[in-house]
């Protein structure tokens, strides 16, 4: 595969899912990506999640396109390896707590020692510096104090946080966007530079601007549930037969339009519909006129009338709908993949199609180490040498 990355080494020394997916994303454009993990302590996303036959499915996704090795970081043969291979690398990208690659003589200065244009991202919960930043945490932690929980729920119960990494997949993505603008730099300077990403602050952007409304009003955003504080109706509704939809209208003409359908009309001239805000101090009235309508219709029956009338909805899926929408089909969103250990499975696919330089997934997540001897080898590394790393625990 050649790609827009083509070229570009990374060197994938984090755990779990933030900065491994990073790497990922990176990978399926071209980057040629190397998995490091610790001989005897694989990365623990390879026991997340279910597993057939032994197999771990999630790691199928979240290690595709990387060739995987071993190192002992801790041992100053296998720091004195990773160096190596920072020489001829682009990208570093490592999630340890702040001080332990200073620990182990492979802090950023040591490693642009090695190789000046390094772009090193280091993804921790907290970021590199201030009081919380030697502390653990995940992504559910930054869900937490970013406000997202705070907001997410039913007014009278409890937070809520999201029952998958979304606070680690939103890194993620800053993360692969601030190591592209580092390589741009990289290329035009020769310059590399250290990434602080902390997990908590991604997240913390897509709140929208209710820093600001707090900044200037003393807003604080309660929960809501499934409505909206910007616009109504905005909700999920239940059909006659049982399933849900989800419905919005952040455009006036949308609303307009939805209000028209479900036959009212008369709201449409009131001055307080003329705005998403205004509209909200009327929700329970426009909730009761869309919810109402949509109860007494079948799924088929709500879907066909509200694309008839070009309005947005939403059939709320489960991963078994997901799989078999047609829309999904089309855009190719679901890749059918070979893998060498379960044959033909399917996952995501790249994030995005792209007219002059596509990404594409060049194969599925390899077992621990597989490509340790291939990477080794490299560096110079004989058969037997490699095998004397690897009787020592350093590989």
């Amino acid at each position: 595969m050649t790609g827009p990355l083509d070229g570009v080494r990374v060197l994938d020394v984090s755990t779990l899912f933030a900065g491994p997916l990073a790497a990922t994303f990176l990978g399926d454009f071209g980057a040629d990506v190397i998995k490091v993990e610790h001989p005897r302590r694989p990365d623990a996303s390879r026991g997340h999640g279910p597993a057939k036959d032994g197999v771990n499915l999630w790691w199928k996704t979240l290690g595709r396109g990387k060739r995987t090795t071993t190192l002992d970081l801790s041992q100053p043969e296998g720091a004195a390896l990773l160096l190596e291979l920072a020489r001829g690398a682009d990208v570093l990208i490592e999630n340890f707590r702040p001080g332990t690659l200073e620990r182990w003589g492979l802090e950023p200065a040591q490693l642009h020692e090695a190789n000046p244009a390094l772009v090193i991202a280091r993804v921790t919960a907290f970021g590199q510096s201030g009081p919380m930043a030697r502390q653990p945490g995940f992504g559910s932690i930054a869900e937490a104090m970013s406000g997202f929980a705070a907001i997410t729920g039913e007014p009278d119960g409890p937070p809520i946080l999201p029952p998958f990494g979304l606070a680690d997949g939103i890194t993620a993505l800053a993360t692969a966007y601030a190591c592209a603008i580092a390589l741009r730099h990289s290329e035009r300077t020769g310059e590399g530079q250290v990434i602080d990403m902390a997990i908590i602050e991604p997240i913390l952007m897509l709140l929208g601007g209710q820093i600001t409304a707090f900044d200037q009003l003393g807003l604080v955003q309660p929960r809501v549930g499934n409505r909206s504080v910007n616009n109504a109706p905005r909700n999920v509704y239940r059909t006659a037969d049982g399933r849900w939809v989800a419905v919005s209208t952040s455009s006036q003409s949308v609303a307009e339009r939805v209000m028209a359908l479900v036959g009212r009309p008369d709201v449409i001239a009131e001055p307080w519909f003329a705005s998403g805000r205004t509209r909200v101090e009327h929700v329970d009235e426009l909730d009761a006129a869309v919810g109402g309508w949509i109860a007494e219709r079948t799924l088929a029956e709500v879907v066909g009338e509200f694309e008839r009338v070009e309005a947005a909805i939403g059939v709320v899926d489960d991963i078994s709908g997901v799989m078999a929408n047609p829309q999904y089909a089309s855009l190719g969103t679901i890749l059918p993949i070979h893998d060498a250990e379960l044959g033909e499975i399917r996952m995501q696919n790249v994030l995005f199609r792209m007219s002059a330089t596509p990404g594409e997934v060049r194969h599925t997540g390899r077992r621990h180490g597989e490509d340790t001897d291939a990477v080794l080898a490299e560096l110079g590394i004989t058969p037997e040498q490699a095998r004397a790393l690897r009787d020592r625990g350093i590989v």
